[in-house]
């Protein structure tokens, strides 16, 4: 399995909920995507990112797929406009 995590810290950190609901539209978007938790940062706990998407996949190729996929490389258009920094790590998992 392979784990995709990905952190974001925000120009404008209002805007986390409409980042989040973009990304949430990417849910279940291939086969083989296994999970898909897409959080923002609560009040008053320690972050130092604004959304965080939390995500697994059943190979490398379903991850290739997903982020090949239209839908996500259109969302990956609009939130780059939002966003001041990207933080990715990709990991397997056994």
């Amino acid at each position: 399995m392979i784990k995709h995590m990905v952190m974001w810290k925000l120009k404008d950190p209002a805007k986390a909920a409409l980042f989040k609901e973009k990304l949430d539209s990417c849910r279940g978007l291939v086969p083989g995507m296994r999970e898909f938790e897409v959080a923002v940062r609560t009040p008053d706990l320690e972050a130092n990112c604004d959304v965080v998407l939390c995500s697994a996949f059943d190979d490398k190729a379903a991850l290739l797929s997903y982020l090949k996929h239209p839908q996500h490389v259109e969302v990956s258009t609009v939130l780059g406009s939002l966003r001041e920094s990207r933080s990715v790590l990709d990991y397997e998992t056994h």
